[in-house]
């Protein structure tokens, strides 16, 4: 009898501590937010990665990556849909990556219901200002992070791999390292929608991404310029099936003329989902290791 009730108590309180701690200790956790933003004169969600050491070790700071999205995607597209969380669990387990926290901004929805969409500033939509004023500052005061350029990194796919280069391009003093997927580096003239409509959200982000033309900004540098982008990591990663592959390919031959090192991969794959949960398994290990140099 007193082993049944020993047994027992055991199993409810195996029970109670897993529903704590999860069966096998401490887990990761992803949360989704929102602050109001006085730039935007908006409420803009977020969604971020906590490790799973972060409720436990309360005095620990962390390196930061903000992980961008694609047009249309939300905050919680990296999450839902590329199963950034799992992957990081998995590469933070097997040590190819560190602890980090990773948060995905709102810089998008749907299009055809009238979402604003882009990373830059444009009329009616100061987004870069809101994102380096307001949305930065407020990450790296409300969560542990350390909070300098040494252990800060920048990534994004496609629409967020552009806004990522151009990040890291116009703040080099912000991140250590800077990883670009399936990127929109630049929309030739001609292309996009040809609108002058104010209204049109469509035309008023094309015009955004070729005033902020990632290559131009490589090419045209100055040796005061071309020192700054020293000073980050570059990885360029796109698919061989992409459509935006001759834009990248542009990207990184700007960077090896004006000799700044730039890490290019050319893998299998087109601009989909799949290729970017593959690209995480790169991106996280990357920016690992330039975290704190």
């Amino acid at each position: 009898m007193k082993r049944l009730t020993l047994v027992l108590f055991l199993i409810v309180f195996g029970v109670e501590a897993s529903a704590q701690t999860g069966w096998w200790g401490p887990q990761s956790k992803v949360v989704t937010d929102t602050l109001y933003s006085e730039v935007l004169n908006a409420n803009r969600e977020y969604t971020i990665f906590l490790p799973k050491s972060y409720e436990t070790q309360t005095n620990r700071e962390y390196p930061v990556l903000y992980l961008l999205h694609g047009m249309s995607g939300v905050n919680t597209s990296w999450f839902e849909n590329e199963h950034a969380r799992e992957i990081a669990d998995q590469l933070i387990a097997s040590g190819e990556a560190c602890e980090m926290i990773i948060v995905s901004p709102n810089a998008g929805g749907n299009l055809a219901e009238g979402a604003w969409n882009g990373y830059f500033n444009m009329p009616g939509w100061p987004y870069e200002t809101f994102f380096f004023t307001e949305f930065l500052p407020f990450i790296e005061k409300t969560y542990r992070i350390v909070g300098d350029k040494q252990h800060r990194a920048v990534a994004g796919l496609s629409m967020g791999g552009g806004g990522a280069t151009v990040y890291g391009q116009k703040h080099s003093d912000m991140f250590s390292s800077v990883y670009a997927m399936s990127a929109l580096m630049d929309i030739p003239e001609g292309g996009g929608v040809p609108s002058q409509d104010p209204e049109d959200k469509m035309a008023l982000l094309t015009k955004s991404v070729q005033e902020n033309n990632c290559i131009k900004y490589v090419e045209e540098a100055s040796d005061e310029r071309k020192d700054q982008l020293r000073s980050i990591k570059w990885f360029v990663d796109c698919g061989d099936d992409d459509f935006l592959l001759d834009r990248n390919i542009e990207l990184t031959q700007a960077m090896r003329r004006q000799q700044i090192p730039c890490e290019f991969r050319v893998r299998d794959g087109g601009h989909t989902g799949e290729y970017w949960r593959s690209a995480l398994y790169i991106c996280l290990p990357f920016v690992s290791r330039n975290f704190g140099k």
